[in-house]
């Protein structure tokens, strides 16, 4: 029988001494780690009031960690240094180390909490002691010192096994054929689990080529034909079956959220505006199709910008303004008796703004498209998600390999949050386009360079 001794069960604690970067990327990451013990060390303390005043989503972390750690300090009988068990089972401490208050020579925060983890392993060395942090140099300076490093592990998603939102089955030509015909397919017929709108392949087993697609249907339990019309969207027609899917559920009134993952040039961004116009000036199933995008340059910015706000946010927005352009003069505007997209501006049908400023209002009956989504931490796309309001369909575009946010990576970021955490939603739908079609030079400098 397992001894229930505290001295025992003390001993078969981890402790995890938690960086500044991991607090101020998730603040609620004291109570993700079960009941073990986790350090902050004093220097953290320091580094987040330095954040505190700050307008940006680190400040706005920075003080959501005060306000969590405080009540505990009122609450309990024991002190902070000395340790208070969360609701959790953890016990949270804030290491302090003997000398404190004497000058060390200047040395960084990331060599104090270094030196403070250090301290904790060596002061118990029955137990693992880990630290936790979001910074590859620390974790390799740990390493070297004999310390064990771990990256924050909380809300990321490695994404080799991020969900494509595509799923293959062999089946019998028969089926094959019913789909192709325009026909649904009970799910039942194959017996393999979905999630909700999965776009789905059926190929038949005996003749490899002999194929169709459709999208899962959770509440008939079937596979339905796409319903894609032949000129497509705008103009703007899908040149593979992976375009095929994302139109599909671009087009969808019963998928209001839909993440659109993939390298550069596989036609994100052209897909969701070209879908986005025709539910708005095509159809009117939504007021105004709103596109928008955080703000961060590619390389070093250029400094002030002078004019006006729309003149100063040109540069930023200007790939919007290309896809625009590309599409009323590629034979998209003509579907709109020889409107540009400028009339369509000033009407008030089409908006192009910065994330900033979206904060704060409610968007009801929009077309909502969120570009370069990578960039944003999960916090970030759960505001802008929770701004949606009644008939609002809401589009995250963007690719994980080229994230410009210095806070967020691959794992870590809103856009591939979102579409795992939503992969079992029937209001959700995801794809991940693979194969670029921008242009074959395009296409070759992303495989070769």
């Amino acid at each position: 029988m397992a001894s229930h001794d505290p001295a025992t069960i003390a001993s078969l604690r981890k402790c995890y001494v938690l960086d500044t970067n991991v607090l101020l990327h998730d603040p609620r990451a004291i109570y993700k780690f079960e009941d073990n013990e986790v350090v902050i060390p004093i220097y953290v303390i320091e580094e987040i009031d330095n954040f505190k005043r700050d307008m940006t989503e680190l400040g706005r972390n920075a003080r959501t960690i005060t306000r969590l750690i405080d009540p505990l300090r009122e609450q309990s009988s024991q002190s902070l240094q000395s340790g208070v068990t969360l609701e959790t089972g953890t016990l949270l401490r804030v290491g302090v180390p003997e000398d404190v208050l004497v000058s060390n020579n200047g040395s960084s925060a990331d060599h104090k909490i270094l030196l403070l983890a250090l301290k904790e392993r060596d002061s118990h060395p029955e137990r693992p002691t880990i630290l936790v942090t979001m910074d590859a140099n620390l974790r390799i300076r740990s390493d070297a010192l004999g310390l064990r490093a771990e990256n924050y592990e909380g809300g990321r998603i490695r994404l080799d096994e991020l969900y494509t939102g595509v799923e293959e089955i062999l089946v019998a030509a028969e089926l094959v054929d019913q789909l192709g015909g325009k026909h649904p397919v009970p799910a039942a017929s194959f017996g393999v689990p979905l999630y909700p709108n999965a776009c789905v392949v059926l190929r038949n087993a005996a003749r490899e080529k002999h194929t169709a697609i459709g999208r899962f249907d959770a509440a008939t339990d079937s596979v339905q034909p796409l319903r894609i019309a032949r000129e497509g969207a705008w103009g703007v027609r899908p040149r593979n079956v992976e375009q095929s899917f994302a139109l599909d559920l671009l087009l969808s009134d019963q998928v209001p959220l839909v993440t659109l993952v993939g390298k550069a040039g596989t036609g994100k961004t052209l897909l969701a505006i070209a879908a986005g116009l025709k539910k708005v000036a095509g159809e009117g199933a939504h007021a105004r199709l709103l596109v928008s995008r955080p703000v961060f340059p590619l390389g070093r910015d250029i400094g002030f910008l002078p004019g006006t706000v729309e003149e100063k946010l040109n540069p930023w927005m200007r790939p919007i303004f290309d896809n625009l352009e590309y599409i009323f003069t590629a034979g998209g505007g003509r579907a709109d008796a020889g409107r540009s997209y400028t009339e369509l501006t000033a009407a008030g049908m089409i908006q192009v703004e910065p994330l900033t400023y979206i904060r704060g209002r409610t968007l009801p009956n929009q077309f909502l498209i969120v570009d370069e989504a990578q960039n944003l931490t999960p916090h970030e796309v759960k505001t802008i998600i929770t701004r949606c309001g009644t008939d609002t369909k809401i589009v995250l575009t963007g690719d994980p390999d080229q994230i410009d946010n210095p806070y967020v990576d691959s794992a870590s970021n809103g856009l591939t949050f979102v579409a795992e955490r939503f992969k079992g939603e029937r209001i959700a739908g995801h794809i991940t386009l693979s194969k670029g079609e921008r242009s074959e030079l395009a296409e070759r400098a992303t495989q070769l360079l």
